[in-house]
């Protein structure tokens, strides 16, 4: 019976967390507002990597050829970057990711 609830709990949170990436260093881009301190620590490819990646399992369609390159457009359904549904985090997580990049002169 508690073997049952264990895998049953491990399902369910196997499902609540199969649309964010967790990063050792800075959180869950869906449930942590990353930190400045922290992502100062990154390189600029992972910064842009991160950011992506929020967009990315949000449904949109790149239209870079790096970005398609690196995340393809499988399963894509938003053409619109402005018509992306980020929460909330997520939202501050790029805004916060986006101005480390600048200050960093990140392309």
């Amino acid at each position: 019976m508690l073997r049952g609830f264990a895998v049953t709990l491990a399902m369910l949170a196997s499902m609540s967390s199969a649309f964010a990436n967790c990063y050792e260093m800075i959180g869950c881009d869906d449930s942590d507002y990353f930190q400045r301190s922290d992502l100062r620590q990154l390189s600029c490819q992972s910064l842009w990597e991160v950011r992506n990646w929020i967009y990315k399992q949000n449904g949109y369609c790149f239209s870079t050829q790096r970005a398609k390159n690196a995340f393809g457009n499988e399963g894509c359904f938003i053409t619109n970057q402005a018509q992306i549904k980020l929460n909330a985090v997520e939202r501050e997580n790029v805004a916060t990711i986006a101005s480390v990049e600048k200050s960093r002169g990140c392309n």
